[in-house]
Protein backbone atom coordinates (compact mmCIF):
# COMPACT_ATOMS: atom_id res chain seq x y z
CA UNK A 1 0.00 0.00 0.00
CA UNK A 2 1.53 3.34 -1.08
CA UNK A 3 0.94 6.42 1.47
CA UNK A 4 1.51 9.73 -0.30
CA UNK A 5 2.39 12.74 1.14
CA UNK A 6 3.16 12.28 4.60
CA UNK A 7 5.88 14.78 4.64
CA UNK A 8 3.11 17.50 3.97
CA UNK A 9 1.12 16.01 6.71
CA UNK A 10 4.61 16.35 9.12
CA UNK A 11 5.02 19.61 8.45
CA UNK A 12 0.75 20.66 8.24
CA UNK A 13 1.57 19.01 12.24
CA UNK A 14 4.46 21.00 12.92
CA UNK A 15 3.16 24.58 11.68
CA UNK A 16 -0.63 24.65 11.75
CA UNK A 17 -2.62 26.08 14.51
CA UNK A 18 -4.32 23.45 15.85
CA UNK A 19 -5.43 24.86 19.18
CA UNK A 20 -7.39 27.72 17.17
CA UNK A 21 -9.20 25.30 14.38
CA UNK A 22 -9.75 22.72 17.04
CA UNK A 23 -10.46 24.07 20.18
CA UNK A 24 -14.12 22.10 20.81
CA UNK A 25 -12.34 19.01 19.02
CA UNK A 26 -12.34 16.57 21.91
CA UNK A 27 -15.81 17.04 23.02
CA UNK A 28 -17.01 17.44 19.17
CA UNK A 29 -18.71 14.11 17.39
CA UNK A 30 -16.98 13.89 13.86
CA UNK A 31 -19.47 15.45 12.20
CA UNK A 32 -17.68 14.25 8.79
CA UNK A 33 -16.86 11.01 9.80
CA UNK A 34 -18.90 9.03 6.75
CA UNK A 35 -17.26 11.23 4.71
CA UNK A 36 -13.91 10.53 5.91
CA UNK A 37 -14.60 6.98 5.88
CA UNK A 38 -15.62 6.85 2.46
CA UNK A 39 -12.79 8.56 0.96
CA UNK A 40 -9.82 6.48 2.79
CA UNK A 41 -12.33 3.47 1.42
CA UNK A 42 -11.96 5.26 -2.17
CA UNK A 43 -8.28 5.99 -1.70
CA UNK A 44 -7.33 3.56 -0.14
CA UNK A 45 -9.83 0.35 -0.44
CA UNK A 46 -9.43 0.36 3.18
CA UNK A 47 -12.57 -1.17 5.58
CA UNK A 48 -12.70 1.51 8.22
CA UNK A 49 -14.29 -0.15 11.46
CA UNK A 50 -13.49 3.20 13.55
CA UNK A 51 -12.98 6.52 14.03
CA UNK A 52 -11.54 8.90 16.39
CA UNK A 53 -10.07 11.89 17.79
CA UNK A 54 -6.17 10.81 17.77
CA UNK A 55 -3.68 12.32 20.84
CA UNK A 56 -2.80 14.85 18.69
CA UNK A 57 -5.25 17.89 18.15
CA UNK A 58 -6.86 18.21 14.51
CA UNK A 59 -5.77 14.52 13.11
CA UNK A 60 -8.30 12.09 13.35
CA UNK A 61 -7.47 7.89 13.91
CA UNK A 62 -8.82 5.15 11.79
CA UNK A 63 -9.16 2.30 12.89
CA UNK A 64 -8.83 -0.09 9.33
CA UNK A 65 -8.76 -3.56 7.92
CA UNK A 66 -5.30 -2.76 7.59
CA UNK A 67 -3.97 -1.22 10.40
CA UNK A 68 -4.40 2.10 12.19
CA UNK A 69 -4.46 5.39 9.66
CA UNK A 70 -4.03 8.96 10.71
CA UNK A 71 -6.40 11.75 8.70
CA UNK A 72 -6.86 15.25 9.12
CA UNK A 73 -10.23 16.28 9.58
CA UNK A 74 -10.73 18.07 6.37
CA UNK A 75 -9.65 14.58 4.96
CA UNK A 76 -6.93 16.72 2.62
CA UNK A 77 -3.71 14.81 4.77
CA UNK A 78 -2.81 11.23 5.86
CA UNK A 79 -0.23 9.27 8.04
CA UNK A 80 0.36 6.09 8.12
CA UNK A 81 2.91 5.46 11.30
CA UNK A 82 3.33 5.22 14.74
CA UNK A 83 3.14 8.45 17.15
CA UNK A 84 5.13 7.79 20.42
CA UNK A 85 4.88 9.90 23.70
CA UNK A 86 8.12 11.68 24.21
CA UNK A 87 6.87 12.31 28.20
CA UNK A 88 6.01 8.57 28.82
CA UNK A 89 9.13 7.31 28.04
CA UNK A 90 8.53 6.86 24.13
CA UNK A 91 5.21 5.43 24.36
CA UNK A 92 3.76 3.95 21.22
CA UNK A 93 0.58 5.62 21.12
CA UNK A 94 -0.60 3.60 18.11
CA UNK A 95 0.04 0.46 19.41
CA UNK A 96 -1.85 1.46 22.79
CA UNK A 97 -4.86 2.59 20.16
CA UNK A 98 -4.97 -1.11 18.60
CA UNK A 99 -4.50 -3.13 21.78
CA UNK A 100 -8.46 -3.17 23.55
CA UNK A 101 -9.80 -3.46 20.00
CA UNK A 102 -7.85 -6.86 19.02
CA UNK A 103 -9.23 -8.02 22.07
CA UNK A 104 -12.68 -7.35 20.96
CA UNK A 105 -11.76 -7.98 17.15
CA UNK A 106 -10.17 -11.92 17.75
CA UNK A 107 -13.78 -13.13 19.69
CA UNK A 108 -15.78 -14.29 16.47
CA UNK A 109 -12.63 -16.37 15.13
CA UNK A 110 -12.19 -17.97 19.02
CA UNK A 111 -14.01 -20.75 17.83
CA UNK A 112 -11.65 -21.35 14.84
CA UNK A 113 -7.94 -21.30 17.05
CA UNK A 114 -6.05 -24.17 17.40
CA UNK A 115 -5.77 -24.39 21.25
CA UNK A 116 -2.87 -26.03 22.80
CA UNK A 117 -3.80 -25.42 26.71
CA UNK A 118 -1.67 -25.41 29.97
CA UNK A 119 -2.63 -28.06 32.05
CA UNK A 120 -2.28 -24.99 35.50
CA UNK A 121 -3.18 -21.99 32.97
CA UNK A 122 -1.77 -18.63 34.09
CA UNK A 123 -1.68 -16.87 30.72
CA UNK A 124 -3.17 -17.10 27.13
CA UNK A 125 -1.72 -15.83 24.04
CA UNK A 126 -2.67 -15.62 20.00
CA UNK A 127 -0.21 -16.56 17.98
CA UNK A 128 -0.69 -15.97 14.33
CA UNK A 129 1.39 -18.73 12.64
CA UNK A 130 2.82 -19.98 9.42
CA UNK A 131 3.47 -23.53 8.55
CA UNK A 132 6.16 -22.50 6.72
CA UNK A 133 8.00 -20.12 8.87
CA UNK A 134 10.81 -20.98 10.21
CA UNK A 135 10.82 -19.40 13.85
CA UNK A 136 7.17 -20.58 14.08
CA UNK A 137 8.47 -24.05 13.86
CA UNK A 138 11.09 -23.27 16.57
CA UNK A 139 8.38 -22.11 18.66
CA UNK A 140 5.99 -24.74 18.56
CA UNK A 141 8.81 -27.26 18.92
CA UNK A 142 9.11 -25.35 22.54
CA UNK A 143 5.56 -26.05 22.99
CA UNK A 144 5.44 -28.30 26.27
CA UNK A 145 7.82 -25.63 27.62
CA UNK A 146 5.80 -22.97 27.17
CA UNK A 147 2.17 -25.14 28.44
CA UNK A 148 4.84 -26.33 31.44
CA UNK A 149 5.12 -22.16 32.69
CA UNK A 150 1.52 -22.36 32.53
CA UNK A 151 1.03 -20.56 28.96
CA UNK A 152 -1.95 -21.68 26.85
CA UNK A 153 -1.14 -20.81 22.94
CA UNK A 154 -4.26 -19.99 21.08
CA UNK A 155 -3.25 -20.18 16.91
CA UNK A 156 -4.49 -17.93 14.00
CA UNK A 157 -3.26 -18.66 10.73
CA UNK A 158 -1.83 -15.96 8.58
CA UNK A 159 -0.32 -17.70 5.30
CA UNK A 160 2.79 -15.23 4.56
CA UNK A 161 2.30 -15.74 0.53
CA UNK A 162 -1.45 -14.45 1.23
CA UNK A 163 -5.16 -15.89 0.14
CA UNK A 164 -5.63 -17.59 -2.22
CA UNK A 165 -2.38 -19.37 -2.11
CA UNK A 166 -0.67 -22.65 -2.10
CA UNK A 167 0.27 -21.86 1.36
CA UNK A 168 -2.96 -20.98 2.55
CA UNK A 169 -4.58 -24.52 1.12
CA UNK A 170 -1.73 -26.28 3.75
CA UNK A 171 -2.91 -24.11 6.05
CA UNK A 172 -6.40 -25.24 5.14
CA UNK A 173 -5.42 -28.59 5.68
CA UNK A 174 -3.99 -28.18 8.78
CA UNK A 175 -7.29 -26.81 10.06
CA UNK A 176 -9.70 -29.23 8.73
CA UNK A 177 -7.73 -32.43 9.74
CA UNK A 178 -9.09 -35.03 12.07
CA UNK A 179 -6.92 -34.05 14.42
CA UNK A 180 -5.51 -30.57 13.76
CA UNK A 181 -3.07 -30.11 16.50
CA UNK A 182 -1.06 -33.20 15.32
CA UNK A 183 -1.61 -31.93 11.83
CA UNK A 184 0.21 -28.87 12.91
CA UNK A 185 2.71 -31.03 14.40
CA UNK A 186 3.23 -32.76 11.33
CA UNK A 187 3.32 -29.63 9.62
CA UNK A 188 5.80 -27.93 10.81
CA UNK A 189 7.60 -31.11 11.06
CA UNK A 190 7.96 -30.79 7.21
CA UNK A 191 5.26 -33.77 6.78
CA UNK A 192 2.59 -33.52 4.13
CA UNK A 193 -1.01 -33.07 5.30
CA UNK A 194 -3.82 -34.47 3.59
CA UNK A 195 -6.00 -31.72 2.15
CA UNK A 196 -9.15 -31.89 3.64
CA UNK A 197 -12.30 -29.08 3.38
CA UNK A 198 -13.87 -27.52 5.84
CA UNK A 199 -15.15 -24.16 7.19
CA UNK A 200 -11.93 -23.02 8.94
CA UNK A 201 -11.75 -19.33 7.83
CA UNK A 202 -8.65 -19.70 6.93
CA UNK A 203 -8.90 -15.92 5.05
CA UNK A 204 -10.63 -14.36 7.89
CA UNK A 205 -7.85 -15.17 9.88
CA UNK A 206 -5.52 -14.14 7.33
CA UNK A 207 -7.52 -10.37 7.09
CA UNK A 208 -7.70 -10.18 10.87
CA UNK A 209 -3.87 -10.54 10.87
CA UNK A 210 -3.47 -7.93 8.43
CA UNK A 211 -5.55 -5.18 10.49
CA UNK A 212 -3.54 -5.92 13.12
CA UNK A 213 -0.24 -4.42 10.93
CA UNK A 214 0.82 -7.72 11.39
CA UNK A 215 3.41 -8.68 8.15
CA UNK A 216 5.63 -11.14 9.17
CA UNK A 217 5.15 -14.50 11.52
CA UNK A 218 5.05 -15.34 14.49
CA UNK A 219 3.29 -12.30 15.83
CA UNK A 220 2.16 -12.89 19.04
CA UNK A 221 -1.36 -10.96 20.76
CA UNK A 222 -0.88 -11.15 24.59
CA UNK A 223 -3.65 -10.88 26.88
CA UNK A 224 -4.45 -6.96 27.15
CA UNK A 225 -4.03 -6.97 23.35
CA UNK A 226 -0.37 -5.96 22.76
CA UNK A 227 1.20 -7.36 19.63
CA UNK A 228 4.93 -8.71 20.03
CA UNK A 229 6.29 -9.39 16.87
CA UNK A 230 8.80 -12.55 16.33
CA UNK A 231 9.36 -15.45 18.28
CA UNK A 232 10.13 -15.39 21.97
CA UNK A 233 11.50 -18.34 23.80
CA UNK A 234 9.17 -19.27 26.89
CA UNK A 235 10.39 -17.71 29.46
CA UNK A 236 11.05 -14.41 27.95
CA UNK A 237 7.43 -14.58 26.98
CA UNK A 238 6.24 -15.32 30.64
CA UNK A 239 8.26 -12.07 31.56
CA UNK A 240 6.69 -10.20 28.87
CA UNK A 241 3.29 -11.65 30.35
CA UNK A 242 4.11 -10.64 34.37
CA UNK A 243 5.08 -7.45 33.53
CA UNK A 244 1.08 -6.24 32.29
CA UNK A 245 -0.16 -4.41 34.57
Amino acid sequence: MKFTRIFSLIFAVLLAPFALATSNAATDTIANSAELKQKLKDSLSVEVHSLSQSPIPGLYEALTDRGVLYITQDGSKLFHGSLYDLDKGMKNLTEAAMAGPRIEMMKPLENNMLVYKAKNEKHVVTIFTDISCGYCRKLHNQMDEYNDLGITIRYLAFPRRGVPSTNADEMEAVWCAADPLKAMTDAKSGNKVKHNKCDAKIAEQYNLGQSFGINGTPAIVLEDGSLIPGYQPPKDLLRALESIN
